[in-house]
């Protein structure tokens, strides 16, 4: 427990560092150039110190728990005699790491044009379909440059044939494979696999998995573009909330916890089950680093719930 209170003030430390910056650059705008109604600085404050939290908590979390697993499943991965059993299961994690990114679901709210779930589905899609394409680069050691510009070639070809608006969709789409799930997890996937490569070039092979699997969504969000020929891809922001007091700025907040505590818990189902699946019938930790981890799934979760202060730094806007 000691130990992880040290870390615990040590991720404190690096948020507070990376948040602060923004605070004060917000504050000196709001009391200068760009002043804004008490309401939103209000929102903006409140949910800056739940976003110190949650960063807090699911760095630490990540740390404990997404990198380790990925590094473990990626070596265990590159042991499997089967190559099509090696693809399979790449494309299956890319699938649901990219569905517990809470970064999509902020995304498919934003597009009307097109279903949530569709949206959804495919983007997890396109990052699975090139986290198999980035391993085979790993397998058979090829120049990842060749990739990338044969890659962008086909999806700037296919900008011709999408609406302009739904361009920028498909370029933030991106976006979902830099976020906090999805990038610990696909580079310790990475250096994993890589590990039990004895070559000179496996270390170098092990990067660029995160470029290679950014084509996947864009690409993906692309090709629904061509079929759902989207007209309005615009959204329309939720109106904020006039807070004259801090009963009325709790509220404003509670509100939206028990729904987001839901949707984060639905968010990381589909990786937690694919690693006890794999635990069991493959992995077999001890049990010292299998509670380890899970004490960082836990901490991820409680700084996914936190990070609900985002919306108060969204208003911020």
């Amino acid at each position: 427990m000691g130990i992880l209170q040290t870390k615990l003030s040590d991720k404190l430390k690096e948020a507070l560092k990376a948040v602060m910056p923004i605070i004060g650059i917000v504050l000196l705008l709001s009391f200068s150039i760009a002043p804004i109604p008490p309401s939103i600085l209000l929102l903006f404050l409140f949910g800056a110190v739940l976003l110190v939290v949650g960063m807090m908590f699911f760095t630490l979390g990540a740390e404990l728990s997404m990198t380790p697993m990925g590094e473990k499943i990626g070596t265990k991965m590159a042991k499997i005699p089967h190559i099509s059993l090696i693809l399979f299961l790449c494309f299956t994690l890319g699938f649901v790491i990219t569905v517990s990114e809470p970064d999509l679901q902020v995304l498919a709210e934003q597009v009307p044009a097109i279903p949530n779930h569709i949206l959804i589905l495919a983007v997890a899609g396109g990052v699975g379909l090139f986290l198999v394409v980035a391993m085979l680069r790993m397998l058979f050691s090829r120049a990842l440059a060749v990739l990338l510009f044969l890659f962008y070639s086909i999806v700037f070809i296919l900008t011709y044939f999408i609406p302009q608006d739904f361009i920028t969709v498909a370029f933030d789409s991106g976006g979902v494979t830099t976020g906090p799930m999805t990038v610990p997890f696909i580079m310790a996937l990475g250096i994993g696999f890589a590990a039990v490569r004895s070559d000179r070039h496996a270390e170098e092979d092990s990067f660029g998995l995160v470029a290679l699997c950014s084509v996947g969504p864009i690409l993906a969000v692309l090709l629904l573009g061509l079929l759902y020929h989207p007209e309005d891809t615009g959204y329309i922001p939720e109106k904020i909330p006039e807070i004259r007091n801090s009963v009325e700025l709790w509220r404003c907040f509670a509100g939206g916890f028990p729904k987001y505590i839901r949707e984060i818990a639905l968010s990381l189902l589909p990786i937690t089950v694919f690693f006890a699946v794999f635990q069991v019938v493959s992995l077999r930790l001890n049990k010292r680093t299998l509670c380890k981890i899970l004490i960082g799934i836990f901490y991820t979760y409680l700084g996914f719930v936190f990070n609900w202060g985002k919306c108060g730094l969204y208003a911020g806007r």
